[in-house]
């Protein structure tokens, strides 16, 4: 029975190491595999924000009529967990944070950095709710401006209370609530 059992035992471990060597086979291509999902997301996380940043600086110039902008990407060991920081100067201000900003420049610096997203990847449809709430009539102008250069690319679909950007819209649809 000694040499039955002995042979059993053997069987099993033999297929338990087998396991186990495929096992270790299997993470290491998924590392392999990672490890070039992730230098290939860099490469191309650090092109596409390049071209961003490029863009960026020109929509913000379209929206403001002047000023600067820049996108920093906070130091970290891996660019993929960095932090993207917006520093901007609008017309006769001083370089600052966005959060200094009052609420209709926040908003323009985010619609400036949507469209320089669109420029790159122009997206057929999108959706805008309020974004003009913050800003006034000058820069709802603008705004309306921004949109019109851009709905060659894309169809939009803006909500919106403000009558300057109703104005400026092709189509217009009104709901209203008893």
């Amino acid at each position: 029975l000694a040499m039955e059992e002995y042979d059993g035992h053997r069987q099993r471990l033999e297929f338990l190491s087998g396991q186990r060597d495929d096992l270790e086979g299997a993470r290491g291509s998924i590392l392999k595999a990672v490890q070039k999902i992730n230098d290939t997301a860099r490469e191309r996380f650090l092109e596409v924000f390049e071209k961003i940043q490029t863009n960026f600086e020109e929509v913000f110039v379209q929206l403001f009529g002047g000023g600067e902008t820049e996108l920093r990407l906070h130091e970290a060991e891996d660019v993929l967990d960095a932090g993207i920081e917006i520093i901007a100067r609008p017309p006769g201000k001083r370089p600052q944070s966005i959060t200094m900003l009052s609420g209709g420049e926040r908003s323009l610096i985010a619609i400036a950095l949507l469209f320089a997203v669109f420029k790159i990847r122009p997206s057929p449809f999108c959706v805008l709710d309020e974004v003009d709430a913050a800003l006034d009539e000058a820069n709802v102008v603008r705004f309306a401006h921004l949109i019109n250069d851009y709905s060659a690319s894309t169809q939009f679909l803006i909500i919106t209370h403000n009558k300057r950007a109703m104005e400026k819209a092709d189509l217009l649809y009104g709901v209203t609530m008893e």
